[in-house]
């Protein structure tokens, strides 16, 4: 509000001792205080007021003055009620530095001025804003908006003192009160991690947003952003949450919204709706790389000559990487998203997560995960990465993405996303030179997902690395060797099969093949989960080994490959 509109309004009792032509000046807060140097409880902007008991002779005025005006102060208004009439030394200090001047009448308590000031300006930060964000979600739909997000969540910053981030469900923060200008955010990694887990938990189990989370003594609203991913029920509607759980992005304030008023609460909602306007243009705009991955990942599976998937890829290296000058090597990632039942197509989720995951957790805005191409079919997920060129004499093993350190950072918030009935399981392979290796790295991925898979746990990733003595090097294990160690794993079974029709074979493979999931394989195989139990039961038996346990389970994987 302004300063006249103050000096206007009757019930204040302020009378303008001096500062004529500075009434068009704003007002953002209002400040009692009798300190004689108040500048550390000063942010810019106010209305002080002032019961004149720092003043003990007139020199005391004009250092007063000056660490108000150096404050960024708006006005001062001093009380009648103690001393009588303002001192003649404070009205030439003012005048001096041109801070405008008003008496409060000894009749008007400070509370009245600043119940009124606190209302008014609360009242106009909030429409301004509101209409702001509607502007800026009718210039978002209609095409950018310079700036996007950032700019609305620097507005709730400056205008409405909240803090404010925006983060992906593997909590990597996408945009930030300032971070537009590379400030500091204020929101370390951990705790962009243990709200985005928070976040999806509280989705999880059904609840309303905002959630309110409590972290170190600061308390968070999170407000849910619903994206615009559509799995088999197509409406958002009739949607299972777990079709866009691990897709959607969340807005993180730093305030406690349980007592916020209604207005309030429809203008955040209405910075989610902003958010997520931007969220879908964004999707919209990695449709090329996505058709990139699609063409070339089909070129490989059905076998195309390399020529093809070379002239594929240099074409997609410029769009993923702009200005590196020479073609690129590849890693490919595979994925899997899977939950129990199995009626939840995973792959356009762990799609998502892949261009989410794949990008280094410390960097923020969502521009580093243009440069990743990621394919889907089924519950299954493909990514190509693209590396810039790995010098001669280095070891490329150890180039590009890890498969140790990839999960590290989301492995949280993630397994918080698929609660008790959902498993993310990752495979890595080395980079490839060419677009000959394409084929054998998409199969080296598989392999690493497949190892994965076997161990414990809701998120799991496998590398390159851990196939070395095992899938790599079957072709040259001698074949006498091969056929021992077959018979000694599977004959037992086949014999039985022979004898009984138990189709023990038949459901270890599907038994591998799901991972270990009792739910999953027994409908596969029209079974009730006693019955697969039962075999499962009897494979041990007749094995001795034991298919809970990870070593066993490869030992299985690797004999049926074999054999």
């Amino acid at each position: 509000m302004r300063l006249r509109a103050l000096l206007d309004t009757d019930a204040l009792g302020l009378r303008l001792l001096g500062g004529e032509d500075e009434l068009d000046r704003t007002v953002r807060g209002v400040m009692t205080t009798d300190l004689r140097d108040p500048s550390r409880y000063l942010s810019g902007g106010e209305l002080v007021l002032t019961g004149l008991a720092w003043r003990r002779d007139a020199a005391d005025s004009e250092p007063f003055v000056r660490i108000l005006v150096g404050a960024g102060v708006t006005a001062l208004a001093a009380g009648e009620a103690e001393l009588g009439a303002v001192p003649q030394d404070l009205v030439v200090a003012c005048a001096r530095h041109r801070l405008p001047l008003f008496a409060v009448n000894e009749s008007v308590a400070f509370a009245t001025i600043t119940e009124h000031v606190v209302r008014q300006v609360s009242g106009e930060r909030a429409g301004d804003l509101a209409a702001v964000v509607d502007r800026h979600r009718r210039m978002m739909t209609s095409g950018p908006a310079g700036g996007g997000p950032d700019v609305v969540l620097d507005l709730l910053g400056s205008d409405l003192d909240l803090r404010a981030w925006v983060l992906s469900p593997a909590g990597r923060l996408i945009a930030g009160s300032n971070l537009s200008e590379r400030a500091e955010p204020g929101l370390p990694p951990d705790v962009c991690a243990a709200l985005a887990a928070e976040h999806l938990a509280a989705v999880r189990t059904g609840r309303r947003g905002p959630y309110r989370v409590a972290l170190g003594g600061t308390t968070y609203s999170l407000f849910p952003i619903r994206s615009g991913v559509r799995g088999a029920a197509g409406t958002a509607g009739s949607r299972d949450v777990r079709e866009t759980v691990l897709a959607d992005w969340v807005l993180a304030v730093d305030a406690d919204a349980g007592d916020w008023p209604a207005e309030r609460l429809d203008l955040l909602e209405g910075v989610t709706q902003l958010i997520a306007v931007e969220r879908e243009r964004r999707d919209a705009s990695r449709t090329v790389r996505r058709r990139l991955a699609q063409e070339v990942l089909e070129l490989v599976q059905t076998g195309a000559a390399p020529t093809e998937i070379a002239a594929r890829l240099r074409v997609a290296a410029p769009v993923l990487l702009p200005g590196l000058g020479a073609a690129p090597h590849w890693q490919v990632v595979v994925a899997r998203v899977e939950w129990d039942g199995g009626e939840i197509e995973g792959g356009p989720v762990a799609q998502a997560l892949l261009e989410e995951i794949l990008v280094d957790p410390l960097s923020s805005g969502p521009e580093p995960s243009d440069r990743i191409a990621v394919a889907h079919t089924g519950d299954e997920a493909i990514a190509l990465v693209p590396l810039p060129a790995v010098s001669t004499g280095h070891d490329d093993s150890e180039a590009g993405v890890l498969a140790d350190t990839l999960l590290e950072a989301v492995r949280a918030p993630l397994t918080a996303g698929l609660g008790d009935d959902g498993r993310l399981t990752l495979g890595v392979s080395a980079a490839v030179h060419s677009a000959e290796g394409l084929r054998g790295a998409l199969e080296e991925a598989r392999h690493a997902r497949r190892v994965a898979a076997a161990r414990p746990g809701r998120v799991c990733a496998a590398g390159h690395q851990e196939l070395a003595s095992h899938v790599l090097l079957l072709p040259f294990v001698p074949d006498d060797v091969r056929r021992a160690f077959t018979a000694r794993l599977l004959d037992p079974l086949r014999d039985y099969d022979r004898r009984h029709r138990a189709e023990l074979i038949p459901t270890l493979e599907a038994f591998l093949d799901c991972d270990g999931s009792w739910t999953r394989c027994a409908a596969r195989l029209h079974l009730h989960v006693n019955t697969l139990r039962y075999r499962v039961g009897r494979i041990e038996q007749l094995t001795s080994r034991d298919l809970s346990r990870l070593e066993d389970k490869l030992d299985f994987f690797l004999a049926l490959r074999m054999s």
